[in-house]
């Protein structure tokens, strides 16, 4: 008996990505031989290496996650659909370090190695992770002559009213982050993009292996094994950031996360909590001095990333937690009628949707989102609305690939 498993329903290595939303999945008789009968029963189940992911799982588009479902599978080949998640709060460390399999009474027919790839605390990565994100980020710039070139080139001073001081900062920022982070996983695909928790001590980031120590005049040192060293933008080598506190400690000032959380007042709605761009968002930018102060210079600095990678799990908890998933809510958006082009729900996203001129910035680079081979959102030219619903929860469609560690699927 031989079976065909689609993840992501594909069979392709790199569709073999879960997070905690379902995820569909096929299974299917490629070959009976050993079967009697019209149909027989299977079992998919999970199996983790040590400290490894978990996996779970459903025969329907709704119902309770089991960590083993029984399908009957026809003998003619018919294909039979199931859904794989992985397990809150154990999520993958390496690629495949869990496997789906797939039992006929005791004995395994197939098993597919997966990964359960989830934005996590960048001071709690495993070293591996660590030089994992290090090694893709340092490819992705090749020492200035990389495509993240793009990415800095879509973050200057002539593009800042696209994403800045109006409502469409946080969906900007969510496009701009999974943009960077599928070309990342391009490169290596066990790579999520970590997050910077501001309100708390992270001095694992702080360090020469990770995103560098600065010295007195905020040339920030790489260890010699770090490929950040290489690191260059604009033609200018190197990361210049001073923190203005002790990097063993949170900066102050900043709102926590349960202040933050509260930003949208006793209606929880988007247009008060989208004060969160000042503080904590801008007090965490300047609790450095360098070229991450600066909004027209921010991202030639890498930690750039890590900061919003937390501003976004911020509003992803913020949505989670009063239910603002769905655009059709006006309290899951600020539709002022006076936005400039970018910030309406309806409106495609500059640099994505390849528009220029007038309202737009002179030129757009990058081109089209990048694709997933795991989801199809948000498309190559996102709307505003369509960086809403993240995990798909108002419509499976929406999903766009990512979970946090934190943020379970509603």
């Amino acid at each position: 008996m031989i079976i065909e498993l689609q993840i992501n329903n594909s069979t392709s290595h790199d569709a073999r990505f879960l997070g905690w939303g379902p995820s569909p999945c096929r299974i299917r008789l490629t070959n009976p031989s050993g079967t009697a009968g019209p149909s027989v029963d299977l079992q998919i189940t999970g199996k983790t290496a040590s400290g490894g992911g978990r996996v779970v799982f459903r025969a329907g588009a709704t119902g309770v996650f089991l960590e083993t479902i029984t399908v009957t599978v026809p003998t003619s080949g018919g294909t039979v659909p199931f859904f794989a998640s992985g397990k809150f709060g154990q999520a993958s460390s390496n690629n495949g370090d869990v496997a789906i399999e797939v039992r006929a009474g005791a004995t395994v027919i197939a098993s597919v190695p997966v990964m359960v790839r989830i934005r996590k605390n960048a001071n709690q990565l495993t070293t591996a992770e660590r030089d994992r994100f290090v090694g893709a980020f340092a490819k992705l710039n090749n020492q200035g002559q990389g495509r993240f070139k793009d990415f800095r080139d879509m973050h200057v001073l002539v593009s800042l009213s696209q994403a800045h001081g109006a409502p469409g900062f946080l969906p900007w920022h969510r496009a701009y982050l999974l943009d960077l982070e599928r070309d990342l996983q391009a490169i290596d695909p066990s790579v999520s993009l970590p997050y910077w928790r501001f309100d708390q001590p992270a001095p694992n980031v702080f360090t020469r292996d990770f995103f560098g120590e600065s010295d007195q005049n905020g040339t920030v040192q790489f260890s010699a094994t770090n490929p950040l060293q290489f690191w260059r933008t604009d033609g200018d080598l190197g990361v210049i950031r001073l923190p203005f506190f002790p990097t063993s400690t949170a900066p102050p000032g900043l709102l926590n996360e349960l202040q933050t959380l509260a930003l949208g007042g006793s209606s929880n709605t988007y247009k008060l909590f989208r004060q969160m761009e000042r503080n904590p968002h801008g007090s965490a930018h300047v609790s450095f001095d360098g070229s991450i102060d600066d909004p027209a210079t921010a991202p030639k600095d890498p930690l750039f990333f890590l900061l919003h990678c937390n501003v976004d799990r911020l509003w992803a908890a913020w949505q989670r937690k009063f239910n603002r998933f769905d655009p059709a809510i006006a309290a899951s958006f600020d539709t002022m009628a006076a936005s400039a082009a970018g910030h309406k729900l309806q409106d495609t996203m500059w640099p994505w949707n390849g528009i220029t001129g007038g309202t737009r910035p002179p030129t757009a680079p990058g081109g089209p989102m990048s694709a997933s081979p795991t989801v199809s959102a948000p498309g190559p030219q996102p709307r505003v609305r369509d960086l809403l619903d993240y995990q798909g929860v108002i419509g499976a469609v929406s999903e766009l690939g990512f979970d946090y560690d934190d943020a379970p699927f509603v």
